[in-house]
């Protein structure tokens, strides 16, 4: 996708060296918070590189962005356009639709994107304001298997260009958003076959309008194992039970929602179905039902999961005083 520009979803994995390294690659950077936006003016990012893509925003968090020097700020709402242009008339805003996210593992429609009637109140609102309402932005949902869910997106996001224009707006951003698939167990989808969506989606689409990305687990979920323990075994009702030191409160938490990992041992013992759980008391804190592993795991054996780059040390918690996962870099 030659056109479209990455700004890596810092939420994705804020390690230094990550973010340090994708800086280096010229890459850009959507964030969700203003600790985010300080890792990276740490690291010596430009802030006019930076986008605010939280549709959601406390004022503070506005205010300190704007004094940073970040120009970009999405938003879904009459009420989020207001409060950003009360604390920085002069923003750059792009508005998040709600588009379909059919296909998707997570699909993140409902919490935000406008609807076809709030959308044009927004842009009625960002007239009368004189607000430099100059984007679109959507989202098609995680671990996005359907690329035609980018088609619609797009397609959508032109129309509402159509309606801005019409009553003197300047769009000059498309955002096409984040949801580019990795490989675990379930067959997903090429970035090669995307992108042939894409780039058929965009050919329409003016020079003038900046096309960007905000791929999260896409650019680091390959780029790192998680590595834990088993820190016992237990047979419950005629089931076999195996503990991690590592669980959903130790960044294993999308296990939660449906997210399949491969799972690695050095054993080489005959498959049998074990139920996978955390260290902690919680009993939410269950990764894995009838998961076939080798039958000879023990206590003191290492577990590996590749592809864990993504949103596993940025949702680490110290729950229970078990401690977080350390990040050795090779």
């Amino acid at each position: 996708m030659p056109r479209v520009h990455p700004h890596y979803a810092v939420k994705a994995n804020p390690n230094p060296q990550v973010l340090k390294t994708l800086i280096e690659e010229g890459a850009g950077f959507e964030i969700a918070s203003v600790a985010e936006l300080d890792f990276l003016l740490d690291l010596g990012q430009k802030a006019q590189d930076i986008y605010y893509s939280n549709p959601m925003k406390s004022r503070e968090f506005v205010r300190y962005a704007a004094a940073k020097g970040v120009e970009w700020f999405v938003l879904d709402s009459v009420e989020e356009l207001r409060k950003i242009f009360s604390v920085k008339p002069n923003a750059k805003l792009y508005l998040r639709i709600d588009t379909p996210n059919i296909g998707s593992d997570w699909p993140l429609s409902g919490k935000f994107g406008a609807h076809p009637a709030e959308v044009r109140e927004i842009i009625k609102t960002a007239v009368e304001l004189k607000a430099d309402l100059a984007g679109v932005t959507f989202h098609v949902g995680s671990q996005c298997r359907n690329p035609q869910n980018w088609r619609v997106g797009i397609e959508s996001a032109l129309k509402v260009f159509q309606q801005m224009r019409v009553v003197g707006l300047n769009p000059r951003l498309l955002n096409i958003g984040g949801g580019y698939p990795v490989r675990h167990v379930k067959p997903i989808p090429s970035i090669e076959k995307i992108g042939e969506v894409v780039n058929e989606a965009i050919a329409c689409v003016s020079d003038g309008i900046r096309i960007m990305a905000e791929p999260g687990r896409y650019l680091v979920s390959d780029a790192a194992y998680f590595v834990c323990r088993v820190v016992g075994t237990a047979t419950r009702a005629g089931k076999r039970w195996m503990y991690w030191d590592a669980g959903v409160f130790g960044g294993i938490i999308e296990t939660q929602e449906g997210l399949i990992y491969e799972v690695r041992t050095d054993r080489n013992g005959r498959l049998i179905p074990w139920v996978v759980a955390g260290p902690t008391c919680d009993s939410m804190d269950v990764l894995m039902r009838d998961h076939m592993l080798p039958e000879d795991v023990q206590e003191g054996d290492y577990i590996y999961i590749p592809n864990a780059g993504a949103y596993t040390s940025s949702y680490a918690s110290n729950f229970n005083g078990f401690p977080l996962p350390g990040v050795i870099v090779i």
